[in-house]
């Protein structure tokens, strides 16, 4: 073969594989409406190809000063590269908040916090960065910006951009919380690669999974230590402990079940609500669909669901064999990878939290400890899940300040009642 000839077969082979690679890009997925997508402003579009690279800021604005926080000197929306948790490998888009201290920042910047918020529903407009926060998450993270920690909130995969949220899914938690903090270092001025991990209930599960995918996901980070209250853990060698019980009690935590079979049908389209709901039931999870977790919760009470006026006795038979696979997907979305943390972790439990149980919470904290992780516990008398947030402040913080400066922290690993 002449040499002209050899270098056009090798271009237009170059020029075949490049526009195959365009072709392959990722994009964002279409908005679908069952998901509960919609109904944000254009920010949250993204069209373009989705960066393979994770952690990268692709967007920001100004955050409206009512979705703020008045501890914040300078506070904004952003959108980030991640990877999926469904399948921890597609490219994906994430939005989110950062919020920075007012003063001046300490020489090297300011340390990261990165927030993992609780559960606040599946559709777009409950992502924190759109919606706002509860009152109770405004006075903590208001604390950690008093100080000295910049804050960067991620909204999570799916919620306030396109696509499904999975709601419990260690690694979808994992990835998404360590490259908000990867997208702030890298491009937000003024802050240092010195990384706090802290979260709550959905966010408690979310920053442990971050630390145990840390070293292999995200090496690059300096990450210090954990903070995580409400944390959930499924033990699989354990027996799960329900959230309610009595059948007949009308509880709000039933909205959480509405929840967890939308994601079920993300796993397996083709299951039929009439298999597993009354009448009742089917009402309250068309809402789920659309509404947020205050307000299905308040829906909940409001139409006096329960378990026997909601679920059928007897679920059908695709549901049967879809709750075969139960076992093989908790080992993929529910566990964590590691029980074996590299820097200390802070875990503060309301001793009378049912949502997840104390008792789970008790043991996580001593089978991280057999693990080799240092852990330093706290059991809060008469405190249920969202009271402990706040009241853990008294010993969180200065836990983040060792941790931040290096300082050795002394394991409490079955703590006593305080």
């Amino acid at each position: 073969m002449r040499l002209s000839s050899f270098l056009h077969a090798l271009l237009s082979a170059a020029l075949a594989s490049a526009a195959l690679a365009v072709t392959a890009q990722t994009r964002a997925p279409q908005p679908d409406p069952a998901q509960g997508d919609g109904r944000l402003s254009d920010f949250y579009r993204w069209a373009e190809a989705v960066p393979a690279t994770p952690g990268q800021l692709l967007r920001s604005e100004p955050l409206p000063a009512q979705l703020g926080l008045s501890e914040a000197a300078r506070q904004t929306r952003i959108l980030y590269s991640s990877t999926s948790g469904f399948d921890s490998k597609t490219p994906i888009i994430v939005s989110g908040a950062v919020f920075i201290p007012k003063g001046t920042p300490p020489a090297g910047g300011w340390p990261v916090l990165a927030w993992g918020h609780g559960t606040v529903g599946l559709a777009d407009i409950c992502a924190p960065s759109w919606a706002g926060r509860s009152l109770r998450d405004v006075r903590y993270l208001n604390r950690w910006l008093k100080e000295g920690f910049a804050i960067v909130a991620s909204d999570y995969e799916g919620l306030g951009v396109a696509g499904p949220h999975p709601l419990i899914n260690v690694p979808m938690l994992a990835f998404g919380i360590l490259d908000s903090a990867r997208a702030a270092i890298r491009s937000v001025p003024g802050l240092a690669n010195k990384v706090l991990l802290v979260g709550q209930s959905q966010g408690g599960i979310g920053v442990f999974a971050a630390a145990a995918y840390q070293t292999r996901y995200a090496p690059d980070l300096g990450v210090k230590g954990t903070v995580a209250t409400g944390v959930i853990y499924r033990d699989p060698k354990a027996t799960p402990i329900p959230l309610q019980s009595d059948p007949n009690r009308v509880d709000e935590s039933l909205a959480y079940g509405f929840y967890g079979f939308l994601v079920d049908q993300q796993h397996d389209p083709s299951l039929k609500p009439e298999e597993v709901f009354t009448e009742q039931g089917l009402a309250l999870l068309n809402q789920a669909r659309v509404a947020c977790l205050s307000t299905l919760a308040s829906d909940v009470v409001g139409n006096g669901l329960t378990i026997a006026n909601s679920r059928l006795a007897e679920p059908g038979p695709g549901y049967k064999r879809y709750q075969a696979g139960a076992a093989e997907r908790s080992a993929r979305y529910s566990q964590y990878p590691t029980l074996a943390i590299p820097h200390p972790v802070f875990i503060g439990t309301g001793a009378n939290d049912v949502t997840p149980s104390a008792i789970s919470q008790l043991a996580l904290m001593r089978d991280a400890c057999a693990a080799g992780t240092t852990v330093e516990g706290h059991l809060y008398a008469g405190l249920g899940h969202s009271a402990t947030v706040n009241a853990s402040l008294r010993d969180s913080v200065p836990f983040a300040k060792k941790v931040i400066n290096d300082q050795p922290v002394a394991p409490v690993c079955a703590p006593s009642l305080q």
